[in-house]
């Protein structure tokens, strides 16, 4: 990506994430970024397009990411570790990203849905790891894909941690609370 591109990008997400979608402008975005217009639709043909290309970039960060961690683990309860703490610092790094992407999950427009089946799609990953963990017997039997989900939505939850506190994520210390609270009702 070259670095106007990546300007836009980068502009598009923070304004994205602090005033949404809607109440975003493509007059903002070349204003923040302070390029024409035409520079914009160079790269973009629309608003709509650098959503999805957002959406698109950090969603394949994200699974990249577990795809390449969990190549390394053994043990299910390894690779959920490994989901675990690359979801919270995914979250503190791209925070904008994640407050975007979920703030989309609901309705039913283009955006919308495919925000939907990104995270799905994604969850899905982790619900594999726990079908795995179960038929190895490493994990409680039970409904995958509602675990898989609740561990997406806990991690989620760091978000609503750091509003609340009004503190930075301390990766550290959510890992070790997610670990043995979530994971510790889970393995056999």
């Amino acid at each position: 990506m070259n670095k106007t591109k990546r300007k836009i990008f980068e502009a598009s997400m923070k304004l994205f994430a602090k005033k949404g979608y809607d109440a975003t402008s493509i007059e903002e975005i070349t204003a923040t970024v302070g390029v024409a217009k035409g520079t914009l639709y160079y790269h973009f043909s629309s608003k709509e397009e650098i959503f999805n290309f957002l959406v698109e970039e950090g969603m394949k960060l994200l699974k990249n990411s577990i795809d390449i961690k969990i190549a390394k683990a053994d043990t299910t309860l390894d690779k959920l570790r490994a989901v675990i703490l690359i979801q919270i610092k995914i979250i503190k790094k791209y925070e904008d990203f994640m407050t975007i992407v979920l703030s989309q999950l609901w309705g039913n427009e283009p955006r919308h849905i495919m925000c939907k089946s990104k995270v799905v799609e994604y969850v899905k990953t982790i619900e594999n790891i726990i079908k795995e963990g179960m038929d190895k017997g490493e994990i409680i039997n039970g409904d995958a894909s509602i675990i898989a989900s609740g561990i997406f939505g806990l991690t989620c939850s760091c978000l609503i941690y750091r509003i609340k506190t009004e503190q930075e994520i301390d990766i550290a210390k959510l890992y070790k609370e997610f670990d043995n609270s979530i994971l510790r009702g889970i393995v056999i």
